[in-house]
């Protein structure tokens, strides 16, 4: 058995090796995980922070696109990498938020499996319905929503994901009885919206500005701190008394728990430094998101608090897993 003072030694020589670890890191590429497909809000803003990062640490930042099941694949190849700083992950409300309050079994745990390193962007969340119906505005189509009880349908790219849960609170906060219609991705969701084969759509911003703009989508409300300058004349949510769904998305850079603290100060400041860029910070707007550089510990707050609250809705509404995704 070593004595006291071979484990000391023992102790600062391991010490000395993940100090040396930091100080030499990184010495080769970065993989990082992004558990969406490319083309979404996820991918982009995962990707022009990579583009990035490789400048700023001199080594190649590789994204590797893990998508499937509402995001749980490639979030749980995240958590079961090595922690050693060279694979990193995208992290979204979805991931780290719906999914697991929604499906707890679901091969990961949200706070004990990961070592946040900073939130990346904010995005707005935005409720948006086909221009057929006839309503101008919340209180029209709150309207038309009593009259037809029960007979109007919210779509969302997924059963169990962050809008799937901001659905049925605006549901129940509304007093109203709307019929959720889950699909596999916002696009298909996108497109039968636009056909009025579903009524209302809950999304984040990107996916739909366009569409909107082109006056094919009618926004109703936003999940954002104050109106946007791209929709000026569309209220928050909390301007219409529904403070509970007035929540942006975000998406932040974790890595696997027990990545080394040193590496994980190394790879926030890093973060901070490329999202402060002018020109990181105009690709990261364009995209419809809103550049939100955070400390490991102000990200770990965030993504508890979020887990909370979707714990919360998941129990109220009464929402279970389905595995089949409908």
């Amino acid at each position: 058995m070593p004595s006291y003072k071979q484990l000391l030694a023992l102790i600062a020589g391991l010490a000395i090796a993940i100090s040396a670890q930091a100080q030499n890191y990184p010495n080769k590429a970065i993989k990082m995980i992004i558990p969406f497909p490319p083309g979404g809000a996820t991918d982009i803003v995962g990707r022009i922070v990579a583009e990035a990062l490789s400048k700023e640490l001199g080594q190649p930042v590789v994204v590797d696109n893990k998508s499937g099941a509402g995001g749980s694949i490639g979030t749980t190849a995240i958590a079961r990498a090595a922690p050693d700083g060279y694979t990193l992950g995208i992290a979204t409300v979805g991931t780290h938020a719906a999914n697991p309050a929604c499906n707890p079994k679901g091969g990961y745990d949200a706070l004990q499996d990961f070592a946040p390193i900073s939130n990346l962007a904010r995005t707005p969340n935005v409720l948006s319905i086909f221009p057929g119906i006839g309503a101008k505005n919340y209180q029209e189509l709150h309207a038309y929503l009593k009259k037809n009880s029960g007979k109007v349908r919210y779509a969302t790219g997924g059963a169990c994901g962050v809008h799937h849960l901001t659905g049925a609170l605006f549901t129940s906060l509304t007093g109203t009885d709307i019929i959720h219609v889950p699909y596999r991705g916002s696009g298909p969701a996108l497109t039968d919206v636009m056909s009025g084969h579903v009524e209302l759509f809950f999304d984040s911003l990107p996916g739909s500005l366009a569409h909107i703009q082109s006056n094919r989508l009618r926004p109703i409300a936003v999940a954002w701190d104050k109106r946007l300058e791209s929709l000026p004349n569309v209220p928050t949510y909390a301007e219409l008394g529904l403070k509970p769904i007035n929540d942006a998305v975000w998406y932040g850079l974790v890595a696997p728990a027990k990545t080394p603290d040193d590496i994980v100060k190394k790879l926030n400041a890093a973060i901070l430094k490329v999202l402060a860029l002018p020109e990181v910070k105009e690709r990261i707007v364009q995209s419809g998101s809103e550049p939100a550089g955070t400390t490991p510990a102000e990200f770990g707050a965030e993504i508890k608090a979020a887990l909370e609250r979707m714990k919360n809705t998941v129990k109220t509404q009464g929402i279970t897993f389905d595995p089949s995704g409908s």
